[in-house]
């Protein structure tokens, strides 16, 4: 049965439309990249975001297009969401050279400068910090940036988790952490290792704004994302946003994903947000034409994607020692 979503503090349809394509620009990627494996197309690490697609999508819609993104090698939703162009995108996941850093970060160090892609860190909770350097510089600077960082919930137990919270609170940074709570860190259900009933009850003990949503509602999501980013810009320091979600499949593509309570699998079903955000446009008047004509222009800019992606050439041995030391560095 389709989520039921509140109608409370709404927002404009269109914001809600731009909301929904990037949440199919994520899902469809998703689909894409999942497709590709199983048919033996694609040979890879990939971890799915099934489940966290309106959730990114929200969060970078509250964002202009030069605010910065760090987030994690499990971040592919909120890289799309942000606004990659998919074929540079796809190029970086499959080693080419024509990728976001030349085929040599590969998935798990995407980076695009010009929509504001910053960091893909494939250390747990390492983006933290790093993403306080990206405030600070922007209050120093006075360029009216905000950074988001994008987290799960197993990394708010170590300890740059706290470090970052404690020093973005103290200097006021124009920062938002973002805990896109999954309930699992990796194969570790939540309760297993995290002493908090929720992570938000942390953020007292640093003096910083904290707020606990359902991730999967697109307006709840997006009213606290845009609360959390203007009160940045407008200088009044962090915000911590514990957006509660599901994560539908496993760690990795094709792991055992039969830990997690076959209960527990049945609700994510049951509260799939991308079929209750159809309905909810539907409800307001969105007819099946506009929406296939956004899912449409999304399938054919993936078609571009993973073709310029395939027949793209593997970086050449010159490439080694390009990017490596600073008098090496090509512009």
């Amino acid at each position: 049965m389709a989520q039921q979503l509140d109608q409370a503090n709404d927002i404009d349809g269109a914001t809600l439309i731009e909301i929904f394509r990037r949440s199919m620009r994520v899902y469809k990627t998703d689909e894409r990249f999942r497709q590709m494996l199983m048919s033996g197309k694609l040979r890879l690490v990939y971890y799915p975001v099934r489940g966290q697609e309106v959730l990114s999508a929200s969060m970078m819609s509250a964002l202009n297009i030069d605010d910065y993104l760090v987030t994690t090698y499990r971040g592919v939703h909120d890289q799309v969401a942000k606004g990659i162009p998919l074929k540079d995108l796809w190029a970086e996941f499959t080693g080419k050279v024509t990728g976001t850093c030349k085929g040599k970060g590969g998935p798990m160090h995407i980076t695009d400068p010009a929509t504001g892609v910053m960091v893909t860190t494939g250390i747990v909770g390492a983006g933290l910090p790093i993403a306080n350097g990206l405030a600070l510089a922007s209050q120093e600077s006075g360029d009216g940036r905000v950074t988001v960082v994008c987290f799960g919930d197993g990394a708010t137990n170590i300890g740059a988790f706290h470090e970052a919270l404690n020093l973005a609170s103290l200097w006021k940074l124009p920062v938002i952490f973002l805990c896109q709570n999954n309930r699992y860190g990796e194969h570790t259900a939540y309760a297993a290792s995290t002493s908090a009933k929720q992570i938000i009850d942390r953020a007292p003990g640093y003096s910083m704004e904290a707020v606990k949503v359902d991730g999967n509602n697109p307006i709840e999501m997006y009213n606290a994302a845009k609360a959390a980013v203007d009160r940045a810009r407008a200088g009044e320091g962090p915000t911590l946003i514990e957006a509660m979600t599901y994560r539908m499949l496993g760690h990795t593509f094709g792991a055992d994903f039969s830990y997690v309570p076959k209960e527990l699998q049945d609700e994510a079903k049951a509260n799939d947000p991308i079929p209750a955000f159809r309905t909810l446009l539907l409800d307001r008047g969105v007819s099946e034409e506009e929406i296939a004509a956004i899912e449409a222009a999304i399938d054919a800019e993936l078609d571009a994607a993973v073709e310029h992606a395939l027949s793209s050439e593997y970086p050449g041995l010159e490439e080694l020692r390009i990017d490596v030391l600073k008098e090496e560095i090509r512009a």
